[in-house]
């Protein structure tokens, strides 16, 4: 079983809504469990900055596929909920980031594992550090709450009254 932490983002249409049909969405796929959902926070866009705010958060799931399996079905889940393909760092309905999969590193060019941008920024590190501030980055070998007050990203991280609210599957 796998320690899995998914960034969760949405900027376009019902954003809320599109949250939660993808935590549902991963938390009824084989193999995965839901452990925690972080808050969800109103942040700023990255890169392109024409854009509306993001509504943002991190799940962390149990899962016995490998990263590669779990990579595939980040993407068909973003697919099956409704996003539909636009620019790098443009507005989407859903955006599925594979942060951690355990403390597995991978450094290939298609295939990054952790995320190489997590260091970086809040948006994730925020969400992230209120479920698993305890959690060590295998690669800068330090907590997330360290990753935390180390980033240097100021972007806005505002609290949302919005919540996902996943009932447990019937067995």
């Amino acid at each position: 079983m796998h320690r899995v932490f998914v960034g969760l983002g949405s900027n376009r249409g019902d954003r809320h809504l599109f949250l939660s049909e993808a935590t549902k969405a991963l938390q009824a796929l084989p193999g995965w469990s839901l452990q925690h959902v972080s808050s969800l926070y109103e942040t700023e866009p990255v890169g392109n900055k024409n854009q509306p705010f993001f509504l943002n958060g991190v799940a962390e799931f149990k899962c016995t596929a490998e990263p590669e399996e779990i990579l595939k079905s980040l993407k068909e889940t973003e697919r099956l909920v409704g996003r539909i393909p636009s620019e790098r760092w443009g507005p989407r309905e859903i955006d599925l980031d594979l942060l951690y999969v355990g403390s597995s590193v991978r450094q290939e060019s298609a295939f990054q594992l952790p995320h190489p941008e997590i260091a970086d920024r809040n948006f994730v590190l925020v969400p992230l550090a209120e479920i698993a501030p305890e959690f060590v980055d295998p690669v800068h070998q330090c907590t997330v709450k360290e990753l935390l007050r180390r980033c240097t990203d100021r972007c806005s991280v505002q609290k949302s009254p919005l919540a996902i609210h996943v009932p447990p599957l019937e067995s």
